[in-house]
């Protein structure tokens, strides 16, 4: 039997999450032993990160696009957001992959091309098995970032899940400087919010793309039905237009708590690890700051622990806000219409990216609807205190 490989840092899992962190290592050059375990190396165009910032990071030679205003669209009108100092940013797998697998060769990383099965910590070393329980790696740290479900259920639990296409036409037909953030005007589902968007690449190449937010995914040709109707709410003529890739996801939205740090020596990354922001679904913004941090650490000789995601009274403001809108307290459309009305641009979106601060944060919760909001709060309270209650008692039991 071979041994099993022995190095500093093991990733677990090779998408995104790990991408980020592989291109951050190879930034920080830190001289430290890596390998990556996946079981599928993965190369070219599987997916598209959308994300807003500041200009001038290391990713910005890998965009594909960035927009300075976007817009948000209701059927009561259009709203022209504009974001400066922030951008509005569009990255494809393909640069990424590439990048990561640079920095790869730079590190000289060992791959294991095969699927980890167990991931076992002693406190002092972390061993990454594969299936059959052969022993492939042997670590000093584990990144994780395979999928996982939350700790516990949530009290709220729904899902951001879409389709996209990407359209490519003849003759000039988007509009390469303007984004569609959210276009509330599709038929809204009975319990969830539904809208679609915009990212156009050049007048000739743009994504095109129908997202809800609630509780189960749809079924048959929902999903083309629906980008099929909102491709003619936007006066596109789909016969003169050639869909050449489709781009489909599902995404957790839940206050169900994510393990980030399931022992003392594996750190999960990536949804996993609670980058996902329950509110909204987006992921990609705490996963650079995530893959930052560890780099950064593990070049000063610190271990790869990342800080929390999100803020824990961010979490709370997700619970509640999930809350109103699965208990129906709130109207999904008139909810995100009015936080962009009350707020400015840049405010709006540093807080679903979690980096708004105390202040800012009061601000956004005072130009929420507050007694269906104090409401959701007080439910969520109550929420917290039975599941307390519940936990004590499995204890007693014990």
């Amino acid at each position: 039997m071979r041994s099993p490989v022995d190095v500093d840092l093991a990733l677990v899992g090779g998408g995104g999450a790990a991408s980020l962190v592989l291109a951050a290592l190879g930034r920080e050059e830190p001289g430290v032993r890596v390998a990556i375990v996946d079981p599928v190396h993965k190369r070219g165009q599987d997916r598209t990160w959308a994300f807003w910032g500041t200009p001038g990071t290391a990713l910005d030679p890998l965009l594909s696009a960035s927009w300075d205003e976007v817009d948000v669209v209701t059927p009561g009108g259009r709203r022209v957001l504009p974001l400066r100092p922030l951008r509005y940013a569009m990255l494809r797998s393909a640069p990424l992959y590439e990048l990561a697998g640079a920095a790869e060769q730079k590190l000289g990383a060992v791959r294991i091309t095969a699927p980890a099965g167990g991931v076992a910590d002693d406190g002092e070393r972390v061993v990454i098995a594969g299936p059959d329980g052969t022993p492939l790696v042997r670590a000093a740290w584990a990144l994780d970032s395979r999928p996982r479900k939350p700790r516990r259920p949530g009290r709220t639990n729904w899902l951001q899940h879409f389709r996209g296409w990407w359209l490519e036409a003849d003759a000039p037909t988007f509009e390469p400087g303007r984004a569609v953030l959210m276009d509330f005007r599709t038929p809204q589902p009975a319990r969830g919010v539904s809208f679609g968007y915009v990212l156009p690449v050049s007048d000739r190449f743009a994504l095109v793309e129908y997202t809800e937010f609630s509780p189960v995914v749809l079924g048959g040709d929902a999903y083309d039905e629906a980008l099929r109707n909102y491709a003619g709410l936007l006066g596109l003529d789909l016969t003169a237009l050639r869909v050449r890739e489709v781009e489909d996801g599902v995404i957790p939205m839940t206050d169900g708590p994510f393990d980030p740090r399931p022992s003392p020596r594996v750190v999960r990354l990536g949804t996993a690890g609670g980058a996902t922001r329950p509110s909204t679904g987006f992921t990609f913004s705490a996963m650079v700051r995530q893959a930052d941090q560890i780099a950064r650490a593990v070049a000063a000789g610190r271990p790869p622990v990342p800080s929390p995601p999100y803020p824990a009274r961010h979490r709370w403001m997700d619970a509640v806000q999930l809350r109103a809108l699965d208990r129906g307290l709130v109207d999904g459309v008139a909810f995100f219409d009015r936080l962009f009305d009350r707020n400015p641009p840049d405010r709006v979106l540093r807080f679903l990216d979690g980096t708004t601060s105390v202040a800012e944060d009061l601000t956004l919760m005072s130009s929420s609807p507050l007694l269906p909001m104090m409401r959701a709060a007080a439910g969520d309270a109550a929420g917290r205190a039975r599941a307390a209650v519940r936990s004590g008692a499995r204890r007693q039991a014990r």
